[in-house]
């Protein structure tokens, strides 16, 4: 059975001028360059080609799931013995320019075509070697595609476009696998094809099909511990690089303190997600992370009221991922962070006012 085709989008200047629209060819290409099934994955071959998959996950000697977007399930037919799965982890670390061993049992890498794996070793693991892989979109995001599969069914695609049009700084929250990757790429690339795109992410995911977007990755150390250049530089790398819209992957750590602070000297439009179980939780969550960067809870509040415009977040369901809810930070009394939700009817109002 063949692999199935993957899409790229290549873009191109049609003219000379700056100005000139940017065309668009699809170009077919495989997880690998050989073009077949991605080999290096040995048995979960075909599952990493097949393009409903977002996740395969191969617990030890439990074998392996997938999620295509509704849930878990498992795979059956495929048993891998330790060794075999422990021989599978070491290449896979190898093709993304890493090494695991007993000395570094819990190692994350990102391959090829933005695929992203995890693997842990035993004795952390005691059931046996663990493999986490996120694939990422075969198809590049856009928010017509997302209107199509029912993810604004509670908060209106017209909304969204105000949003993007009065370039407002927008936190996405959500669970892990909610769906906030996807949504930040279609978002970004709605923008005008004028704007200057410069995201920073921890491991590059995003996929941007935009004239002018462009990625800064973290980068691990080496063996020796040298070499690192973590989120909160590329922060203020891409501050001198101009950028219209300046995006952060996602809010994990102190680099939240160089995010607050652009976003609050003119840089409209900027963007960033949030791992936050529900919309009530990311007033923590924000006050967290801004411990890590040495801040105080009211520096963080007085910080985000003025930086981030909207709250919006995800969810995941067996009916799909979704746009669930809207908000917007206020301070309380003490100046500590609240966030106060947006009513479906406010919400319906304002995207109406600006369309007429």
């Amino acid at each position: 059975m063949g692999a199935p085709a993957l899409v790229r989008f290549v873009a191109r200047r049609s003219g000379a001028a700056a100005n000139d629209e940017v065309a668009s060819e699809v170009v077919p290409i495989r997880r690998n360059r050989d073009g077949n099934y991605p080999a290096e994955f040995g048995q979960l071959a075909e599952l990493v080609a097949d393009s409903s998959v977002t996740d395969v996950f191969v617990n030890g000697r439990d074998g392996a799931w997938v999620d295509r977007g509704v849930g878990l399930e498992r795979v059956p037919g495929i048993r891998l013995d330790e060794p075999e799965l422990r021989e599978l982890a070491v290449r896979l670390m190898s093709l993304g320019g890493r090494h695991i061993d007993e000395a570094t049992p819990c190692v994350d890498a990102r391959l090829e075509d933005g695929i992203r794996v995890h693997a842990v070793l035993p004795p952390i693991s005691p059931t046996g070697t663990l493999l986490s892989v996120r694939l990422p979109r075969i198809e590049f995001a856009t928010l017509d595609f997302l209107e199509e599969n029912g993810f604004f069914a509670a908060i209106s695609r017209r909304t969204i476009d105000t949003l993007v049009v009065q370039r407002a700084n927008l936190l996405i929250t959500g669970a892990g696998g909610s769906g906030k990757t996807t949504f930040l790429s279609a978002l970004l690339a709605s923008a005008s094809p004028h704007e200057r795109i410069i995201a920073i992410e921890d491991v590059a995911e995003l996929r941007v099909r935009h004239p002018h977007y462009l990625a800064l990755e973290a980068r691990q150390p080496n063996l020796e511990g040298a070499g690192a250049l973590g989120l909160e530089r590329l922060v203020r790398e891409a501050l001198r690089m101009r950028p219209d819209r300046l995006v952060l992957g996602e809010c994990r750590g102190a680099e939240l303190r160089e995010l607050l602070a652009a976003l609050n000297t003119g840089h409209d439009g900027g963007a960033g997600t949030l791992h936050a179980n529900s919309l009530e939780d990311v007033p923590a969550r924000l006050e967290a992370l801004g411990a890590l960067a040495g801040m105080s809870p009211v520096a963080v509040a007085r910080q985000t009221v003025s930086a981030i415009g909207t709250v919006l977040h995800v969810e995941r369901s067996p009916a799909g991922r979704r746009l669930a809810q809207m908000g917007s930070f206020v301070l309380d009394h003490r100046d500590r962070l609240v966030i106060r939700p947006t009513p479906n009817a406010a919400i319906g109002i304002a995207a109406a006012e600006v369309a007429a």
